[in-house]
């Protein structure tokens, strides 16, 4: 395999020196970033010669699509912009390119990259300098407001009368809950509004990308930090069955009616339709709302995760790295796309077309922070982030804790210790399986 992608010189100059142009495809997910992609990489087509095709496929079914075409070999993909998740599995499977001689050969650092991108989409086993993808796509859970509403004099009294203190930005999960009580069922304009969207969605990934966004400030931990996949006492903490219970509470007191499966879709019409005062959200999302005619501007404000109980704070990693299928059989001129993608200038318009660069020339220039209202929101959100296993068995994973916290959550079924202690069970029972434990 090692021969077979080795790069000629012609190659590393870009295929517009090579001897015939190749048609691609890049495959990812479909949504607004995706078409922000298309327009940048006309650039590509010009420089290189090449022709880009896209495979889109909606986020209800991107990770079946894309995993069985990974796992069957399929021929579909030359590049492919998968979840951080599924580094695990990809790499020991052999199911991407290990990127590392390209980098070295490219003068590719991962250095120059928001670190935070780099653990969560390139490397595998985590902590070591094993690169599988580019950081393509940075993206993390935080909220939006209705800064409007806040902003005016009668709400502002209403809620000092209340709690006795200014209604802003809140700092920390309690002040949250207490904002988004105080907008449940608030009448504004004629119009009867509610709390929050946040995620419950239980068919793929949403409610533990939702809970996971606030346990971690709580203080859940996966496991044991001197001892790998150990995890009671850490994944069923106090601190953890303390969050889990917060998030019920406010499922329970706050959220709109039928808001028992909502993910990324529901929350975006929920704020641009006015019903909610916060919104939990990817902060892909934010751009569509700065330029929507009816929250768009100053009626929006963007806020990162605030503190749990004891100040820490932190937030799920959203986002994706690119990568180079290993069953394709174009990857040398995959590869022009990964060098072409990287480069400084294509990172800048990259951002922006509205796609969250990870490069840090970017987002650590002067005046990134005076580019959009979200832009420091970003930084801040970025800065704090955890994830979700990246482990081979993520998917197993995965379906453990939709169904615990769906059924605690939202169901009502049990409690947050009971639900915590059968994840647990759960977890240890996967590591068991693939001798990890």
């Amino acid at each position: 395999m090692k021969s077979k992608l080795m790069l000629t010189s012609a190659v590393l100059a870009f295929v517009a020196g090579a001897a015939q142009a190749e048609d691609l495809t890049l495959c990812w997910a479909a949504w607004d970033p995706a078409n922000a992609l298309i327009e940048l990489s006309k650039d590509y087509e010009a420089q290189s010669g090449n022709k880009m095709s896209f495979e889109f496929v909606p986020w209800t079914n991107f990770a079946d699509r894309m995993l069985n075409e990974l796992n069957s070999g399929g021929k579909l993909c030359d590049l492919l912009i998968g979840d951080s998740q599924w580094i695990g599995g990809a790499a020991e499977n052999g199911q991407y390119v290990k990127l590392n001689d390209f980098f070295d050969a490219n003068g590719i650092s991962m250095d120059a990259f928001i670190p935070a991108t780099v653990t969560g989409y390139s490397e595998w086993p985590k902590g070591t300098p094993n690169y599988w993808s580019l950081p393509a796509f940075g993206d993390v859970v935080g909220w939006t407001y209705r800064k409007d509403w806040f902003a005016r004099p009668d709400i502002q009294a209403a809620f000092k009368e209340k709690y006795g203190r200014d209604l802003g930005v809140p700092a920390t999960f309690a002040e949250l809950k207490d904002t988004a009580e105080f907008f449940q069922g608030r009448d504004i304009d004629g119009k009867t509004v509610y709390g929050a969207s946040i995620y419950t969605e239980r068919g793929s990934e949403g409610i533990t990308m939702g809970a996971m966004d606030v346990l971690y400030s709580f203080g859940f931990n996966y496991d044991n930090p001197d001892k790998p996949y150990e995890m009671e006492g850490f994944v069923n903490s106090e601190g953890a069955i303390a969050g889990l219970e917060f998030y019920k509470a406010l499922y329970d007191c706050c959220t709109p009616p039928g808001s028992s499966n909502s993910y990324m879709g529901e929350g975006v019409d929920a704020f641009k339709s006015g019903q909610v005062a916060l919104q939990m959200n990817f902060a892909f999302t934010w751009p569509g709302f700065d330029t929507d005619a009816t929250v768009g501007g100053d009626v929006t404000g963007y806020f990162a995760n605030p503190a749990g109980p004891n100040g820490d704070k932190f937030a799920q990693l959203g986002g994706q790295g690119i990568s180079v299928v290993a069953s394709s059989e174009k990857q040398e001129a995959a590869l022009t796309y990964i060098k072409w993608f990287a480069q400084p200038e294509v990172q800048a318009k990259w951002w922006k077309l509205g796609g969250f660069s990870a490069l840090r020339a970017v987002v650590e220039d002067p005046g990134f922070v005076a580019s959009a209202p979200y832009a420091q929101t970003f930084l801040d959100s970025m800065a704090i982030v955890k994830d979700f296993w990246a482990e081979p068995a993520y998917a197993t994973l995965l379906q453990a804790s939709q169904k615990r916290f769906h059924d605690y959550v939202v169901a009502g079924q049990g409690s947050a210790k009971e639900a915590l202690d059968g994840l647990v069970a759960d977890w240890t029972e996967v590591f068991e399986e693939e001798g990890k434990l």
